[in-house]
C-alpha cells in the first residue's frame, strides 16, 4: 500500500498526462501562457501506463484520474484510458478536463473504458468566459457536457471556482442549469496555484458564503457525512433531493485527515499534495532501468513522507513554483 506516517493510505491516483493547455484561465495561468516543458521530459505513454500498472496491481490503487494542463490535448488519451480500462482489478477511470474537445471525443473514451468526466465552467456567459479564459470557447464546452451526458459518462460533474467581483453572481444560475441537465455541481475555493502569485484570501470566496448564495434560491441540507469518506467535497440535497451540490473547501475546510490521493506530474514526478514544495522524480529512476518492484518501493517511500497537511494557514506558507497546470488537478 501507499500508506504514509500518519496511516492515510493513497488509493486514489492523479496522472497528469500534460501541462499545455487551450485556454488561459486568469487563477491558473497569465495570458500569454507559460513556458512548456520539453518533450523529452514528458512521460511517455508507455511509462504512463507502467506506472498506473505499478499503482494499481501492486500498490492498491483503486482510482485513476487523468488531467492535465489539458488531457484532452494528449495524442493517445483514448489508447491510454483503454490500456488502464483493461487492468485488473479494474479501477474506477475519470477524466478532468476544461471540455474543449470533449464533443469529439467523449463517446470514443467511453467506449475505451472512461467512467466519468469532471468539466470545468466557471460562468454562462459568453463575454465573462473569453474574459476570464482569453479565449471564446463556453459554445465547445457546453457542447462537450452534453456530449459526455450522450456518452453515458455519468455523473457529468463540473468544477466551478467562484471569484471576487468577476462571477460569483452566477452561482444560482450555475446550479440551475445543472440541476436541470442533471449534472453534479462543484464549487471549488480559488486555492494559491496560480502561476503569477496573485492570489489573496482576502480576495477568495470562502465555502460559507458560496453555501449563502445558494441558499438565497434553495433548500441545502448537508447529506450522509459518512458516504463523503475521503472526497473532497461535503455535499449538500438540494430541495430535499435526490440533486446534491458540492461544496470543496480546499482553504477554510481542509480535508488534509483523510486524504487519499497521490499525484504523478507529466514529467514523473510523485506528488503528495497539490501544495507540496518537494517532489520524487519516478521518470529518471525509470529510464536508468529500474524494475517495477524498484519503482514501487521508491513510490511507498516517497508517500511514507507525506505531511500531515496544506499548510496555508501556517505563517511560513509558501505557495508551490509550479502552478496547477503542470501539477495536474
Amino acid at each position: 500500500m501507499l500508506q504514509d506516517s500518519f496511516g492515510r493510505v493513497a488509493t486514489d491516483l492523479r496522472v497528469s498526462l500534460t501541462d499545455r493547455c487551450n485556454l488561459r484561465c486568469s487563477y491558473c495561468m497569465p495570458p500569454e501562457g507559460l513556458e512548456w516543458l520539453p518533450k523529452p521530459n514528458l512521460l511517455t505513454a508507455d511509462e504512463i501506463v507502467r506506472l498506473v500498472t505499478i499503482a494499481v496491481e501492486r500498490l492498491g490503487v483503486t482510482e485513476v484520474r487523468y488531467t492535465g494542463g489539458e488531457p484532452l490535448l494528449r495524442r493517445e488519451l483514448v489508447d491510454i484510458v483503454a490500456r488502464t480500462a483493461a487492468l485488473r482489478p479494474t479501477p474506477q477511470v475519470s477524466l478532468t478536463t476544461n471540455g474543449i474537445g470533449l464533443s469529439r471525443l467523449a463517446a470514443s473514451l467511453a467506449a475505451a473504458g472512461l467512467h466519468r468526466v469532471n468539466v470545468s465552467l466557471d460562468t454562462l456567459d459568453r463575454a465573462t468566459f473569453a474574459k476570464l479564459a482569453h479565449r471564446d470557447r463556453l459554445p465547445d464546452v457546453l457542447e462537450g457536457l452534453s456530449a459526455a451526458e450522450t456518452a453515458g459518462l455519468r455523473p457529468v460533474k463540473v468544477n466551478t471556482v467562484l471569484m471576487r467581483g468577476f462571477n460569483e453572481h452566477e452561482a444560482v444560475p450555475l446550479l440551475r442549469y445543472c440541476l436541470d441537465r442533471g449534472y453534479e455541481l462543484r464549487f471549488i475555493e480559488q486555492m494559491p496555484l496560480d502561476a503569477q502569485h496573485g492570489w489573496r484570501r482576502e480576495n477568495m470566496i470562502t465555502a460559507d458564503e458560496i453555501l449563502a448564495m445558494l441558499r438565497t434560491a434553495f433548500d441545502l441540507v448537508e447529506d450522509d457525512p459518512v458516504e463523503r469518506g475521503s472526497a473532497p467535497a461535503e455535499l449538500f440535497l438540494v430541495d430535499g433531493g435526490p440533486a446534491r451540490v458540492g461544496v470543496i473547501g480546499s482553504v477554510t475546510r481542509p480535508f488534509c485527515g483523510a486524504c487519499d490521493r497521490v499525484r504523478i506530474t507529466a514529467d514523473g514526478q510523485v506528488r503528495n499534495c497539490l501544495f507540496a514544495t518537494d517532489e520524487s522524480d519516478l521518470r529518471a529512476a525509470m529510464r536508468s532501468g529500474a524494475s517495477d518492484d524498484e519503482l514501487a518501493e521508491r513510490w511507498r517511500a516517497a508517500v511514507r513522507i507525506k505531511k500531515a497537511g496544506h499548510g496555508i494557514d501556517d505563517p511560513a506558507f509558501l505557495q508551490p513554483s509550479r502552478p496547477m497546470s503542470a501539477i495536474g488537478g
